[in-house]
């Protein structure tokens, strides 16, 4: 099966390709950006996003902690949908190519294990330790680090390549 490669492909079904992961891209970005919002991309932010507001006893906490519903609602949606993304853009990724062997697999499955890390860092910060934050930043940077990694290499592939 790794015979098909991208590039060999008709142009109509190379172009449906491309649009879909250009729309994928505006859609992860998206929710990039109201990432940036929500936590201000900073272990303080995000701790505040999860954990809600340090404040006094007096004290009205700009951010509330988030409920065990609400803590599932974002696990549970977000688990199940970047499975989804990872497995479509991997699936496409086997048939780059450009990148071969043992890197393909690991850049295939490292988004994948990136966002358990992520999403199950949150629970972390919600129940153990701030600390959990650096970590989320990690992982979810790595996560998205790969999604762009791979969506440029198929979009060169697809669209690029024998042009």
């Amino acid at each position: 099966m790794t015979e098909i490669q991208l590039h060999k492909l008709d142009r109509g079904l190379r172009w449906f390709f491309s649009a879909f992961l250009l729309v994928l891209s505006i859609g992860v970005s998206v929710g990039l950006v109201y990432v940036c919002t929500t936590t201000e991309i900073n272990p303080q932010g995000t701790v505040e996003r999860y954990a809600g507001s340090d404040t006094d006893e007096f004290d009205i906490p700009e951010k509330y902690p988030k409920s065990l519903e609400a803590m599932l609602l974002t696990t549970h949606t977000h688990i199940i949908s970047f499975a989804v993304i990872f497995v479509l853009l991997g699936a496409l990724f086997h048939f780059n190519s450009m990148v071969t062997g043992k890197w393909k697999t690991v850049i295939m499955i490292e988004p994948l294990i990136a966002t358990l890390v992520t999403f199950g860092s949150i629970w972390g910060i919600r129940h153990y330790h701030p600390s959990f934050a650096y970590l989320t930043i990690l992982s979810g940077t790595l996560m998205y680090l790969s999604f762009y990694l791979m969506t440029a290499i198929l979009l060169y592939d697809l669209i690029i390549k024998d042009w």
